[in-house]
C-alpha cells in the first residue's frame, strides 16, 4: 500500500513540478513581462513548490509514523504561506499598491497558527489525526478576505481593455476557492497533494499567460500610437513647408528684396532645425517657439496688418514638435488677416499643476462644433490635441466667439515633464 501511494505521489507531483519549472523558465526568458512582476511570479512559483513539498512530507509522516511535532511545524508553515501566495497574486495584479492592511493580516494569521506549537487554540495533531481549535479557520478567513481583495483589484486596478480581460483572474479565484472547499469539506487526495496546491499551480501559470497577453496588448497599442504620430507628423510637415514657401512666393511679387532676405533666413532655419521637424519626439518649447517666430515673421511681412505678440515667461519644458506653429498659422490664415489690425498673442506661464500655453487672437472666430467634423480647416487642431494627449498627457481647449476671436489653451502636467 505504501508503494502504491508513493507511485501515485510521483504521478501527480512530477507534472506539477515540471509545470512550475517551465513557468520559471518562461518568466526568465520572456522580455515582455516587467521586472517587478517577473520577480513576483518567480517568488510565487517557489512558494507553491514549497507547499507541494510540505504536502508530500506531511503525508509521509502520516503513512510511515506518528510524529506530531514535525507535522505541526509543517502545518503551521502551510497555513502561513497559502494566504501569502494569494496576496502575491494581488501584487501581480496591482504591483504599485501598498497592500499594507493585508500584509498585517498575513502576519496575524502566521502568528495564530504558530500558537499550535504550544497550545490547542488553533489546531493540534493527536493520535495521527488533525484537530481544529477555536481559531482553526483563521487561514481560511484571511484567505477569503484576500480573495475578495483580489477580485476587487481585478475589476478596478486594471485599465479597461475589453470584456474578456477579467476571465483569467476570475477563473483563478474560482479555482482557488474550489480547491480550498474540496480539501476542507469534501475530500482529501490520497496522494498527499491537496487540491488547493494543484489549483495554485494552475493559477500561477494562468497569471503568467494573463500578464504576457496584457503586455503584448499594451505594446501593440504603443506601436499603433507611435505609427499614428508619425503619420500625423508626415501630414503636418509638408503643410508647414508648403504654406511657408507660398508666403515667400507672394513676397517675390510684392517685395523681391524682402523675399530674398526671408528665403535666406528660412533656409538657415531649416538647416538648423530640420532634425526636430523630422522626428515625433518631444522637443524643447524654446525650439518650438523659434519655429513659430520664423513662420509668423514671414506672415507679418506678407500681411502688414497682422501682428504677433509674445508674452512668454516659462520655457523650461518640452512639447511635441509643431504644436504652437500650426495654431498660430490657423489664427493668422483663418482669423486675423481679414482684420484692419489683426493681433495674435502667444503666452506661456507655469502654474502649480502645469505648464500653460495660450494662443489668442482677435479674429473672426468660429463655431467650435466644427472641430468634430472632418473639415480640413480644423484637422491641424485635432492633430495637435491628439499628439499632446498621447506624447505628454497634455490637453488642448478651444474657446471662440464669432466676431470677437479665438483662444486656444494648452496645458501640460508638471509630472509628465519630470
Amino acid at each position: 500500500m505504501k508503494d502504491f501511494a508513493s507511485e501515485i505521489n510521483l504521478i501527480v507531483v512530477i507534472p506539477l513540478i515540471l509545470q512550475l519549472l517551465g513557468l520559471a523558465l518562461m518568466v526568465l526568458l520572456d522580455p515582455y513581462v516587467e521586472k517587478k512582476k517577473r520577480r513576483l511570479l518567480l517568488l510565487n512559483a517557489a512558494l507553491i513548490a514549497s507547499l507541494i513539498a510540505e504536502n508530500i512530507v506531511s503525508d509521509q509522516f502520516v503513512v510511515f509514523g506518528d510524529v506530531p511535532p514535525f507535522r505541526t511545524l509543517l502545518a503551521v508553515y502551510g497555513y502561513a504561506v497559502r494566504p501569502l501566495v494569494l496576496l502575491l497574486f494581488c501584487c501581480i495584479v496591482a504591483p504599485d499598491g501598498k497592500h499594507t492592511p493585508f500584509w498585517i493580516l498575513i502576519g496575524l494569521n502566521a502568528a495564530v497558527n504558530a500558537t499550535s506549537l504550544f497550545s490547542h487554540i488553533c489546531f493540534w495533531i493527536e493520535d495521527n489525526r488533525y484537530h481544529r481549535g477555536p481559531l482553526g479557520f483563521s487561514c481560511h478567513i484571511v484567505s477569503g478576505i484576500i480573495l475578495l481583495y483580489l477580485l476587487y483589484l481585478t475589476f478596478t486596478a486594471q485599465p479597461k481593455r475589453g470584456r474578456f480581460q477579467f476571465i483569467i483572474p476570475v477563473v483563478n479565484i474560482v479555482l482557488v476557492i474550489a480547491g480550498a472547499l474540496t480539501d476542507t469539506f469534501i475530500a482529501h487526495t490520497q496522494t498527499g497533494i491537496t487540491f488547493l496546491s494543484v489549483a495554485m499551480v494552475s493559477s500561477a501559470l494562468f497569471y503568467y499567460i494573463w500578464l504576457h497577453l496584457k503586455f503584448v496588448h499594451d505594446h501593440e497599442k504603443a506601436l499603433e500610437a507611435e505609427s499614428r504620430i508619425r503619420i500625423m507628423m508626415s501630414q503636418i510637415q509638408p503643410h508647414f513647408l508648403y504654406n511657408t514657401l507660398s508666403s515667400i512666393q507672394a513676397l517675390c511679387r510684392i517685395d523681391p528684396e524682402k523675399a530674398f532676405d526671408v528665403t535666406e533666413k528660412f533656409g538657415t532655419y531649416l538647416r538648423s532645425n530640420i532634425n526636430s521637424l523630422d522626428q515625433p519626439d518631444l522637443i524643447p518649447f524654446s525650439k518650438e517657439l523659434e519655429h513659430t517666430r520664423v513662420y509668423s515673421e514671414i506672415e507679418m511681412i506678407r500681411f502688414p496688418n497682422v501682428r504677433v505678440d509674445y508674452g512668454v515667461t516659462d520655457v523650461d519644458f518640452s512639447v511635441p514638435a509643431l504644436t504652437v506653429q500650426p495654431l498660430v498659422e490657423n489664427a493668422i490664415r483663418h482669423g486675423v488677416r481679414i482684420r484692419k489690425e489683426g493681433i495674435v498673442t502667444v503666452s506661456s506661464r507655469r502654474t502649480e499643476l502645469c505648464h500653460e500655453i495660450v494662443i489668442s487672437d482677435n479674429g473672426k472666430g468660429f463655431d467650435t462644433d466644427l472641430l468634430k467634423t472632418a473639415d480640413g480647416t480644423h484637422i491641424g487642431v485635432r492633430n495637435v490635441r491628439e499628439r499632446l494627449e498621447r506624447m505628454c498627457g497634455g490637453t488642448l481647449a478651444v474657446e471662440s466667439v464669432i466676431g470677437e476671436g479665438t483662444t486656444v489653451t494648452i496645458r501640460i502636467p508638471l509630472r509628465k515633464q519630470q
